[in-house]
């Protein structure tokens, strides 16, 4: 239940249109929703800014989709992770505005584009690692960031992240996708003074084994302020980039409001207060 959905219902109340018993009754059963095999938690967007995400693998396509049916009554945004094909079929039929993401393995509604904010920045060290990166993305998109991306930039040639500096410098969190050795997220968080969340990937030859190497080489990072992601896990780092943005853009907020007015009109723009639109 959002925000929005909690003042309408008092405000019917308080206009006479509910008694005191009917509210009581919505509000009972608006925390959750039980269906035998799942709770619904519908005060998740309240409690968190978006609601609950259905994470399909281990569920029948039958299950993903009594949830997503429940969610969708209530909310209208959806966003489903680690959807099979068959689950893929079935979810698309539930709602007009569904979308596959087959590379990511996601399905989303939403009722229209959200306004994204702010500045995040994706990037892989491989090609192979590009379907992780793609969780992330389309996770922080959805939830309201601006998200922008840069694939196959890893140490293998390095000239082509160092390249793209001024990029990383820009963007307000960063995460960074490796497999096999799961160098990258080092070299960028060497470069930028930003948050960087790195995600280790499955990819790689035996020794890699599944993504360990990549992990073990990350939560070992010389570079200060990296963090680290379980491996493939494409959907926490989204969701965190998207939270740290937010911080970000409150933070910005909060200064553009104790600006004079002079310095916000389009003459007194410029210099270093016309960081604060980025």
């Amino acid at each position: 239940m959002t925000r929005e959905q909690v003042t309408r219902l008092l405000a019917q109340f308080r206009r006479g249109r509910l008694d005191e018993s009917a509210v009581v009754d919505r509000l009972r059963s608006l925390p959750a929703e039980h269906l035998g095999f799942a709770t619904v938690d519908h005060h998740r967007s309240l409690r968190q800014g978006f609601p609950e995400v259905i994470f399909c693998e281990g569920k029948t396509t039958a299950q993903v989709t009594a949830i997503a049916a429940r969610l969708l009554k209530r909310h209208r945004l959806l966003l489903a992770t680690r959807v099979s094909p068959e689950t893929a079929r079935a979810l698309m039929k539930l709602d007009r505005l569904a979308r596959h993401h087959p590379e990511a393995r996601i399905v989303t509604v939403q009722p229209g584009r959200r306004e994204q904010k702010g500045h995040v920045l994706v990037l892989t060290a491989g090609t192979a690692d590009v379907p992780v990166a793609e969780e992330a993305r389309i996770t922080a998109e959805v939830m309201g960031s601006r998200v922008e991306t840069l694939y196959d930039v890893g140490v293998a040639g390095i000239h082509r992240v160092l390249s793209q500096h001024k990029r990383l410098q820009q963007a307000r969190v960063l995460v960074v996708v490796a497999g096999m050795d799961g160098v990258l997220p080092s070299v960028v968080g060497g470069l930028v003074d930003r948050p960087v969340i790195a995600v280790p990937t499955s990819t790689g030859y035996g020794a890699s084994l599944g993504g360990f190497a990549a992990l073990l080489t990350m939560l070992n990072a010389c570079a200060a302020g990296v963090g680290v992601m379980n491996i493939d896990n494409g959907f926490g780092a989204g969701c965190l980039a998207h939270r740290i943005n937010m911080l970000g853009e409150e933070r910005r907020l909060s200064i553009v409001k104790r600006l004079p007015h002079r310095l916000l009109s389009p003459r007194g723009r410029g210099g270093r207060n016309s960081r604060l639109r980025d």
